[in-house]
């Protein structure tokens, strides 16, 4: 008897229909199948696979028919016969194809991992050349065994057996090298392709570094500065243009580098935070206090100056309101405070400059700079980098 609600005789016009949309439980072994799958489509896109599978399924059909009839081990009996032999014999080479792909794949998959050929090729090139034999003989076995149920061979079975272990052996281990060859060429023009982005980006990060550092403002604010000094003070003034050029010669000549030491960065610094001062006087107050051992560490250029520049562009500079910037060391972090005392006019941060330190120091080390904000202060922590080491390490 049909139920009242599927053959439209419910009176209950209060009955409402089941969502269509319920989802069926998934249980742990689909679970997993999906996410094996899904690793090996990672690996070896799916769609890729079955187009190498067909060409080789084809290949070693027409190999292994016109072998067998040239041999007299099976003879065929005219063109139709052939392209029945070749159909039949593409549609089980691509099933079984299919069936020692998949876990070739995930072998590679597993064997990248703990027998890298960069580091153990005798080991991986022997474990791998087993296992694919391994698979290729159960494969064979199984594929023979069942056929020979359906429908029994004219030769003697373990004739068949050892014959059938022989081709799926031989074209395991085939497929098993353009597997690994594709892979390593994918591997390769992957590598290529990232190395291009990487040094597209690098060039135009270095680009708005040096466009931030050959800042019109900033320009004309120290020509302002020192048109004043050579009426004043002409010793000054000299000062003040040997400081200002040994900045732009900094800059040209650290722009193409990953890192520069700290040292280094200090004293260009020291140019930067002078002609500074002779702009704002005492109402820039600078106090660094760093371990000498720290020194020699390493950091993407200019970026204690940009650091700097963010604080004298964000806040007030006066004698009546002081700025004052701390430079210290905790651990293996620089970090760079001041207080703050924001100007009414300075407008929203772009953080474009810090966002270009954010993605210089990703590309050198595994950690990156951080800022911070308080009632009182705006605290910088940018990572210190031991020993260039580091830097390849993190490539």
């Amino acid at each position: 008897m049909t139920p009242a609600f599927l053959s439209g005789q419910n009176k209950n016009h209060n009955y409402q229909k089941p969502y269509l949309t319920e989802r069926i439980p998934v249980g742990p072994n689909q679970k997993e199948r999906l996410m094996a799958f899904k690793r090996i489509n990672e690996l070896f896109p799916l769609q890729k696979l079955l187009y190498l599978l067909l060409a080789i399924a084809i290949g070693v059909q027409l190999i292994v028919i016109s072998f067998n009839h040239y041999t007299g081990f099976y003879v065929l009996d005219g063109f139709g016969h052939f392209l029945w032999r070749f159909a039949r014999g593409v549609a089980l080479s691509l099933l079984a194809g299919f069936i020692m792909a998949i876990p070739g794949l995930l072998i590679i998959r597993f064997l990248n991992q703990t027998f890298p050929w960069k580091e153990r090729a005798p080991q991986r090139l022997l474990v791998q050349l087993g296992l694919t034999i391994l698979v290729a003989l159960a494969v064979s076995t199984l594929t023979t065994l069942a056929l020979h149920t359906l429908r029994p061979y004219e030769s003697p079975l373990p004739t068949v057996l050892v014959y059938n272990a022989l081709i799926f052996s031989v074209v395991n281990i085939i497929l098993t090298a353009i597997l690994e060859g594709m892979l390593f060429f994918s591997k390769g023009d992957a590598a290529e392709q990232k190395a291009k982005a990487l040094e597209k980006e690098l060039s135009q990060i270095r680009f708005e570094v040096l466009k931030s550092q050959i800042n019109p403002h900033f320009m004309f604010n120290s020509l302002n500065v020192l048109s004043g000094l050579i009426d004043k003070d002409v010793n000054k003034a000299q000062q003040f243009i040997d400081e200002f050029s040994l900045i732009y010669r900094y800059v040209l000549e650290t722009i193409e580098k990953p890192v520069v030491t700290l040292n280094d960065e200090l004293q260009f610094v020291r140019s930067y935070v002078f002609l500074q001062q002779m702009r704002y006087g005492e109402a820039l107050e600078v106090e660094v206090n760093l371990p000498a051992h720290l020194l020699s560490s390493l950091l993407p250029p200019l970026s204690l100056q940009v650091v700097f520049e963010n604080a004298i562009k964000h806040n007030v500079v006066s004698p009546s309101s002081p700025l004052r910037i701390e430079v210290f060391a905790e651990d293996e972090w620089l970090v760079v405070k001041n207080n703050i005392q924001p100007k009414v006019s300075s407008g929203a941060s772009t953080r474009l400059g810090q966002d270009n330190m954010v993605k210089r120091y990703k590309m050198v080390c595994s950690r990156t700079p951080q800022f911070m904000v308080d009632m009182h202060h705006y605290t910088a922590r940018l990572p210190l980098i031991e020993t260039i080491q580091d830097e390849s390490d993190h490539h």
